[in-house]
């Protein structure tokens, strides 16, 4: 097995904005000591020599900030920062047949690596089971593990990932062992933090289907179809949500059922439920879509639980 050919320690230039290093040194207090260190005692002007391990901590601190700011101009200015680190770690961090191997949860016999190059990238659409009409998403990212994966639909699908979830591939289980917590059962499920894309979908590129299941109460159930493989496009960015179509459930609105009698009453102005549900809701158009809207929350990723 091939390892990730990636030099964490090497070392690369982050040129950040007087306002910039205002903003990170003064707004984020929780960024950790040796990035602030490396940006303090760097220059104003001069390009923050930060290594690629310290780039990869220090987006996920500019990530978490910008998902929960409700200040729409910090957003965007912590989400032009974003980009640039994003870009860094994009220019220097090109994998060539990385396989992770299993250390934990029970071990799997997957599909060959062979033919797994730089730059192949998979196509996805996930449709949201028994939505009439429609809810689904058209996707495209690099390998990478199934617990990425699951970030990719539940911000290119608008969840938040709120509640567990779970792959059902091929009559087998998979998911992130700590969260599910089950005791036992774990032995049921194979390690979704360490599964590869690569070694699920077919090597000849066929099309593939399985499941994808998120919050257990409300039974929230996707088909993920994989459609092909491709190449990555010179200077693209990726992940990337091509197209889809209608908005996201609200969470917590029970399920597709629950869903359904939803939209009866925020639709109907004499239901008996509509002012409540309104305003518990907030605005919700179950008609609304934008694919760059849900690129953007597919690059930002979702907050590191482990590190909070």
């Amino acid at each position: 097995m091939s390892k990730t050919r990636i030099q964490l320690d090497k070392k690369v230039p982050l040129k950040l904005t007087a306002t910039e290093r205002k903003l990170v040194l003064g707004d984020l207090m929780i960024m950790d000591q040796e990035n602030e260190q490396a940006i303090r005692e760097t220059p104003t002007g001069e390009p923050v020599m930060m290594t690629l391990g310290d780039l990869d901590v220090f987006i996920g601190y500019i990530a978490a900030e910008a998902n929960h700011t409700e200040d729409k101009r910090l957003e965007r200015k912590l989400d032009r920062i974003y980009d640039k680190v994003q870009g860094l770690l994009d220019k220097f961090t090109e994998v060539e047949d990385d396989v992770i191997p299993i250390e934990e949860g029970r071990k799997r016999q997957g599909k060959s690596m062979m033919g797994v190059v730089a730059g192949k990238l998979f196509q996805f659409k996930i449709t949201l089971l028994d939505s009439k009409p429609a809810i689904w998403r058209r996707i495209q990212t690099r390998d990478c593990t199934l617990d990425k994966l699951h970030e990719h639909i539940q911000t290119a699908m608008g969840w938040t990932n709120s509640h567990l979830h779970q792959f059902e591939i091929e009559g087998e289980r998979y998911g992130d062992l700590e969260l599910l917590d089950c005791g036992e059962e774990a032995f049921d499920y194979f390690d979704s933090t360490v599964t590869k894309i690569s070694e699920i979908v077919p090597n000849d590129g066929n099309q593939f289907h399985f499941v994808y299941e998120y919050d257990f109460g409300d039974c929230w159930r996707h088909e993920v179809l994989f459609e092909g493989c491709l190449r990555a496009e010179k200077g693209a960015r990726y992940p990337v949500c091509l197209e889809g179509e209608r908005s996201c459930p609200p969470e917590d609105v029970g399920g597709i059922v629950g869903y359904v009698g939803f939209i009866e009453a925020i639709i109907d102005p004499d239901h008996e439920e509509h002012d409540r549900l309104l305003e518990w809701a907030g605005r919700f158009d179950p008609e609304q879509f934008r694919a760059e809207k849900a690129t953007k929350g597919m690059r930002r990723g979702l907050p590191d639980w482990r590190a909070m």
